[in-house]
């Protein structure tokens, strides 16, 4: 990565997909035991790499390329109309950055959540090691934005929070609360807080086309994609990885 030491890479056995129930991934995995993998970890995210828990990978899989990384460079970014929207439906829930730590309250909305949007997926029963092993780490830069109304734990959104980027980790929220769209809130207030920071990128993981979980990425524009060497603009929300109505800038 660049000028600095090398890292070992593995390339995962084939899993199940986690997107496509009828189709088999594989995954490059930088080496989780490897000392130098926190100093590492931004150019990674500059590379199209993902964390969860502790491991940053990126999709390799031999008959697919659905995945593909996306990022909002957020010194450009407007949000729509539907956007604004939905930064005023939530002007009432209070805002504030707190310690990636596991607690009873965040716990409880952990497990509703999943409940609610995962169920009979292998999710919807978390327990405390699953929270802790999936959201951060020993050695990652998270830390956990909470949205609150009355006092009231309504959303968290784990962010790795590196010098040039933010990264959206996880968006969990109270599922009795889905008409505030407070995913998609939790995603505006991490550009707003990127660019206020003076950070240029807000990572978003990969991005899927059609996918009813995953395609909601196009939304935020300029949207941009890594084509495994470089960073290039979508002109249309549609897939790269077939050209179908892409022209990069």
């Amino acid at each position: 990565m660049g000028n600095r030491p090398g890292i070992r890479m593995f390339h995962s056995s084939e899993h199940a997909c986690g997107y496509w129930p009828d189709r088999l991934a594989r995954d490059l995995v930088l080496d989780p035991e490897d000392a130098t993998l926190p100093s590492l970890y931004a150019g990674a995210l500059a590379m199209g790499f993902r964390r969860s828990g502790g491991h940053v990978y990126r999709p390799h899989c031999d008959a697919c390329r659905a995945c593909t990384p996306v990022r909002v460079p957020v010194a450009a970014f407007m949000p729509s109309r539907s956007q604004r929207r939905c930064l005023a439906g939530n002007a009432d829930l209070s805002v504030e950055w707190r310690p990636a730590v596991r607690s009873d309250e965040n716990f409880l909305l952990y497990q509703r959540y999943l409940g609610a949007r995962h169920r009979d997926g292998g999710m919807d029963s978390p327990t405390p090691e699953d929270f802790d092993r999936f959201l951060a780490c020993s050695w990652s830069p998270t830390q956990f934005l909470e949205f609150r109304h009355d006092g009231e734990l309504l959303a968290v959104a784990a962010t790795d929070v590196l010098p040039d980027a933010l990264s959206a980790v996880y968006t969990f929220y109270a599922p009795e609360h889905a008409a505030r769209s407070l995913g998609r809130y939790a995603i505006l207030r991490q550009i707003e807080q990127a660019r206020q920071t003076g950070r240029e990128h807000l990572y978003l993981g990969f991005w899927l086309e059609a996918h009813p979980k995953m395609d909601y990425k196009r939304e935020y524009r300029p949207l941009q994609y890594f084509d495994a060497s470089h960073w290039r603009t979508f002109t249309s929300p549609r897939d790269p990885a077939t050209d179908r109505a892409i022209r990069p800038e």
